[in-house]
This record gives C-alpha cells, structure tokens and sequence, in this order.
C-alpha cells in the first residue's frame, strides 16, 4: 500500500446526507387556524370546531415552520398549522402556510422608510378612533389613516369618542363630502349604533394613545379586559395601554382587531396615483388631465378644477380629496 493509501485510510468520512429537494410536504392533515395575537415569535391561533360549537374550539400556540422563510405572519392572517393542535399546556403548533389575503393594512414608520410593516390582515373595516377632546382630535392623523385604508380596499369608519366633552360636528362637517361613515360616541354612552355598524365583519381600530381605544373594546367585548390609561397632563398625549394587536370576537358576530396607540402613520407604500380609484366620481373626472397629473391644487389644467366649474363634482368633495393628498407631507399629523 502506498503512503497515499494509508493515509487516506484515516480521512474524515464524507457525510451521507439526502440530497436536497424542492418538494414539501402536502401537510394534508393540516387544520385552518385564524392568527389572534403575535408576541416574540409565538403565535396564538384560534381552530374552529368543524361542526359550528363554539365550546369545542381551541386555542393553540403556534410558532413559524422554518419553510416560511422571511415571511410574515400576523393578526388576522388564515394559516394552515400541523403539529401538536391539542391546545394542551406545552403544546406547540407548527405553520406552515399563510393562506392569500384578501386586505393588508399597510403602515411605514415615516414616509422616508422603505420598509413596510403590516398591521392586520383580512380586515373588512378600518375605525379610526380619534377623542373630541382630551386629547385633541389631530384631522391630519386621521387622513392619513384614510389613505392606508382606501389603499388597502377597506372600508372606513370615523369613530369619534368622548363626545359629551365637546360637540362632533365641525369634524363631522370635515369629513361629510368624502362619504366616509362616522359615529359620535360620548363615555359611558349607548353603543348600539357602533355595534351595528361592526357586525358580522373583521374590523380593525386604530388611533393614537388615550382617544378611548381600549375603553371601546372593553364595553364591545365584556371579557377583553384590555388596559386603559389617561392623557398625560404635561405632554397632552395619551399613555400607550396596548402593547401589541390582538383580535378579538364579538359577542352579536364578527371580530375586533385592537392596536397599539399610534404616534405617526408612515405612508410611503401608497402611491396618490392610485387613492383617486377610491373615488369612481373623482376619477371619471380626471380622464383629460395632463400627462403626469397629481390632481392637486398647483397640478395645472387638472380635470377636476375643469369638473368643478362645470358643476360636474362637488367642490367640497374635490377639496376633501385633495386634503387627503397632502396628508402624506405632514408625517406626524399634528
């Protein structure tokens, strides 16, 4: 035998390992489970029981398959989970398919932030919550809220809260010739007319700290047992009671989704090209704009300056519009 050979005789063996493949696992026994909360890479799951009782549904924690790579799960998401699915203390769940969206509510931290953070998934609804008074209301927080949800294909509700402090109409008046609905709720009041509007459908409020969020939420579901804070005396700003979102069923049908207070709604993922497809009649208007239009104020010859005079459009609607198009210069909405 060679030196060569008698050395070799003593190398590290070669692994045997199975090659890779692109091929998944069909996860054919896999359950549906709705996505209610997300904290730390944990994940809470609620698994309908397939015969309607409600009594029989589970609770499961859940953790991301390794499979789903970078890909994000959060509240409101439809996942499909394997692995232990007993909801038994300990137990934990695997997922490993997010089903398609139907919504996605979209928000930067700034309108100079390229990366987008989702906040909620399949919602129908977007409520705004913004307080009369104590704190303040802040319109332009609120339009810039609007835009997210007329981006993101959802409906939205003005929710204003505290409405025995002072008088709704003037922010009702503001907001009258976009369409957007709007309800005026004062504290410790009836909430049926909310209640109505939230039926049977997947609603997600947002707003910044103190405007009541958390207080809505414990009335609309008895037993949510969510944290409330006031308004701090120095600052005027609200203390942050949410720490993360969580959805929540409703007693009558439907469900909740409850957000962290907001500072700031970044909206450097909406294009104002496309916010006038939310308004058919604006944009039927716009069809001889100049090439390159951005249908505001200073954009000459814009179609709509020509469907005003004409008396084609309502001029408060067009104005409302364009409020909504220079939301996105003023990022904190003060």
């Amino acid at each position: 035998m060679s030196r060569w050979d008698d050395e070799a005789q003593y190398d590290r063996p070669r692994r045997r390992t199975r090659p890779r493949t692109k091929n998944r696992p069909a996860h054919d026994d896999a359950s549906t489970a709705l996505v209610t909360t997300v904290d730390r890479g944990r994940l809470t799951l609620l698994v309908r029981d397939p015969d309607g009782d409600p009594q029989r549904d589970r609770v499961l924690t859940a953790m991301k398959s390794r499979s789903l790579g970078r890909k994000g799960v959060v509240v409101g998401d439809s996942v499909r989970v394997v692995g232990d699915r007993s909801g038994d203390d300990g137990s934990l769940a695997r997922i490993v398919e997010v089903e398609p969206r139907r919504t996605v509510l979209r928000r930067t931290a700034d309108d100079d932030d390229p990366v987008e953070r989702v906040v909620v998934a399949n919602a129908d609804r977007l409520v705004v919550v913004t307080s009369l008074a104590d704190p303040p209301p802040r319109p332009r927080l609120v339009d810039r809220c609007l835009v997210a949800a007329l981006d993101a294909g959802m409906e939205a509700l003005l929710c204003l809260t505290k409405a025995d402090l002072a008088s709704p109409d003037d922010l009702l008046a503001a907001y009258r010739p976009l369409g957007v609905a709007a309800v005026a709720v004062e504290r410790g009041g009836d909430l049926s007319q909310l209640q109505q509007r939230l039926h049977d459908s997947v609603s997600v409020l947002v707003g910044h700290s103190g405007v009541g969020k958390s207080t809505l939420v414990n009335v609309l579901v008895p037993d949510a047992m969510r944290d409330t804070g006031g308004v701090n005396a120095v600052t005027g700003r609200g203390r942050h009671t949410s720490t993360s979102a969580i959805a929540l069923q409703l007693p009558a049908g439907g469900w909740i989704v409850d957000t962290p207070g907001i500072r700031s709604f970044g909206l450097a993922h909406v294009d104002p090209g496309r916010l006038i497809g939310a308004f058919p009649d604006l944009d039927a208007a716009t069809a001889d704009c100049p090439r390159g239009c951005g249908h505001t104020v200073d954009d000459p010859e814009c179609g709509l300056d020509a469907a005003v005079a004409a008396d084609r459009v309502d001029p408060d609607r067009v104005e409302s519009f364009r409020r909504l198009l220079t939301s996105r210069e003023s990022q904190r909405g003060d």
